[in-house]
């Protein structure tokens, strides 16, 4: 299992509506295969940035399965118009410590 971090800049002001389309957006990431659940936390110093955290199966399931479906339009639709720059997106996977 691989995690996505995405860090997303919202235009000022649109904070409340993107919240409630990434909410909307849910049942679009829980239909792609490969994907176990995801998490969205707003950042405390910088209120308009915030950090998406997708579980996938694999890189694929995100980069391919996900990205070439039409649940990752319907992401894009609902949640791109309220983005101030594009995304930066990483994959981590977890260490043991």
């Amino acid at each position: 299992m691989i995690t996505e971090i995405a860090v997303l800049s919202i235009k000022a002001g649109q904070e409340a509506e993107f919240e409630k389309k990434v909410a909307q957006a849910v049942p679009h990431f829980m239909a792609s295969g490969g994907c176990h659940g995801l998490k969205l936390a707003r950042c405390i110093e910088d209120p308009q940035q915030y950090h998406l955290a997708v579980q996938w199966e694999s890189v694929d399931h995100h980069m391919v399965q996900f990205r070439e479906s039409e649940h990752y339009q319907k992401w894009r639709d609902l949640v791109g118009p309220h983005f101030d720059q594009a995304p930066t997106v990483v994959h981590v996977s977890d260490v043991s410590l």
